[in-house]
């Protein structure tokens, strides 16, 4: 990349993401010096000899050598369109984005609808801040070759550059179906969802700063950012404004929870389900407060109403085992907690499933799997702290002016 290139510094992030797509590059580079290479083989032994060559020295990065290869092909046959593509590549990974432009124009002069010449262009245009023209030019790629996830992901980073995020969303919402797996079209996606999102908020702020959704907005920042007791404040001067808003005494119980205001979210959760009867989330959660208060038979009936209307809710097995076991059910809670310890993701809840299905073996007098599981439990136990204290000492050397916070224990929910 041109070093002198004067960016400006709203564009400054997306030219640094340029170098961290070089594989998407490159892998596109070798798709087109194959498809020329067949083109080649048609013309004459002179001509292809030439090419080969140039190919080879472009693969293996002797960037000069390609130049000139490339260069006496299309002296010789200036109708060879792919030729002057690698051309215009070549002289691009050199930095010559002037000379690369010239070189892709003329090959589209040639062939209109030549395979990566529109979007080379345009990343040739962008590096030179051309930005209207870079963006047109990979848009007629995209019009010509529409199921090119490059081509897409590249119309977005275009799209943020002019600082139109919607469109950018767009655009590589369709990269992202078509390369579902892309980190660097992933990374770019959400860029722009965020900017889209800054965007929405930001025009909501100012229709109305005092509205029931501009507070439920902040509750929910606050609440990512574990900043529980703003969370509160915010989500209930949401519920003055709108106290039968479907949703907002489900989201308050959740973050009561989080303050241990265990009473207070017991109300919330109930509140909610007199508002919208049919909120799985209310339900499963009142459910998981009631064992916690040891009712292990109205924790179960609430779990598994919510367990029919959404199977896969998180912790279930974990809750329904604690609930089986406040009952007795000790067989009932060892499948739970078999199952926990399986397929949940949440390596505390895995952790207590452990020290729980330990518990529950005991009880049956299945005593060697009960000390298996509780070697496991201590072990996991163990490892954990260990994570956890050189988590702390790096915190210490990266902040050694900041006070120590005491860690907040997720809530099995």
């Amino acid at each position: 990349m041109n070093e002198s290139l004067n960016v400006d510094p709203g564009r400054s992030e997306a030219y640094s993401r340029l170098r961290a797509c070089s594989l998407f590059f490159k892998v596109a580079i070798d798709l087109l010096l194959g498809s020329a290479l067949l083109f080649a083989q048609s013309q004459n032994p002179g001509i292809t000899a030439k090419f080969n060559q140039a190919t080879e020295a472009m693969r293996e990065g002797k960037l000069e050598e390609a130049t000139a290869g490339f260069a006496a092909v299309v002296n010789e046959s200036p109708s060879f369109a792919e030729a002057h593509l690698n051309l215009g590549l070549v002289l691009e990974e050199e930095g010559k984005h002037d000379d690369a432009i010239v070189s892709f124009r003329k090959a589209l002069a040639l062939k209109p609808r030549l395979r990566g010449a529109n979007l080379f262009l345009g990343i040739a245009e962008f590096r030179l801040n051309q930005l209207d023209q870079a963006a047109a030019a990979v848009q007629r790629e995209t019009s010509s070759y529409p199921k090119d996830a490059a081509a897409w992901m590249w119309l977005g980073i275009m799209r943020l550059a002019q600082e139109r995020p919607d469109d950018a969303a767009e655009a590589l919402d369709k990269a992202a179906k078509l390369k579902p797996d892309d980190q660097a079209i992933l990374y770019h996606r959400g860029r722009a969802h965020l900017l889209v999102s800054k965007s929405s908020y930001a025009q909501m702020f100012k229709l109305n700063p005092d509205s029931w959704l501009v507070h439920r907005v902040l509750a929910q920042a606050n609440s990512e950012a574990e900043r529980h007791t703003d969370a509160v404040a915010e989500y209930e001067a949401a519920i003055k404004l709108a106290p039968t808003q479907p949703g907002l005494h489900e989201e308050l119980g959740s973050e009561y929870r989080a303050v241990n205001r265990i009473a207070d979210a017991e109300g919330a959760f109930q509140k909610e389900l007199e508002i919208d009867p049919y909120n799985v989330l209310a339900r499963y959660k009142l459910g998981a407060i009631e064992v916690e208060k040891g009712d292990g038979a109205k924790g179960k009936e609430l779990l598994e109403a919510a367990q029919r209307e959404k199977p896969d809710l998180v912790h279930l097995d974990y809750n329904l085992g604690r609930s089986e076991m406040l009952m007795g059910n000790d067989e009932a809670a060892c499948e739970h907690f078999e199952r926990t310890v399986k397929t949940d993701t949440d390596p505390e809840i895995i952790v207590q499933a452990w020290y729980q299905l330990g518990t529950a073996y005991r009880r049956l007098r299945r005593m060697d799997e009960a000390r298996n599981a509780m070697a496991t439990y201590q072990q996991l136990k163990d490892e954990a702290a260990s994570k956890s204290q050189h988590a702390l000492e790096r915190y210490k050397v990266d902040h050694p002016n900041l006070r120590e916070e005491a860690p907040t224990s997720p809530n099995p929910q």
